[in-house]
């Protein structure tokens, strides 16, 4: 069976889930604060700061590789790493221009970034 709708299986935990459901925002600007969120979680664990030079090695690509072996699909990890790799472009922007590192940023952060979109 699978685990696609266990709660437990997503990066979000249920706690960040509710916080962004409970904000004043409309539906489309959850949406997005919801996969920026999760796209910000991927790039702290695979320690993705401040750019994407890595010296014979790209974590974020290992990443969604491993991602793409519970599908057997290499298709989905490389439409899952291009879309990483652009959120990860613009979340660096953002945390730059507001004098933070990708590990510090936090949901608060994500909100001023998705009613600035």
């Amino acid at each position: 069976m699978s685990n696609h709708l266990d709660p437990l299986s997503s990066p979000l935990n249920i706690e960040t889930i509710q916080e962004i459901d409970n904000l004043d925002l409309p539906i489309m600007q959850k949406h997005h604060l919801r996969i920026l969120a999760h796209c910000l979680h991927i790039l702290k664990i695979t320690n993705v700061d401040n750019g994407l030079e890595y010296q014979n090695k790209n974590p974020l690509r290992e990443w969604c590789d491993n991602q793409s072996k519970k599908f057997d699909d290499k298709k989905f990890s490389d439409l899952f790493y291009e879309q990483l790799e652009s959120t990860s472009k613009k979340l660096i922007t953002f945390s730059k221009k507001i004098g933070k590192s990708i590990q510090d940023l936090e949901i608060d952060d994500l909100v001023l970034l998705v009613k600035g979109s």
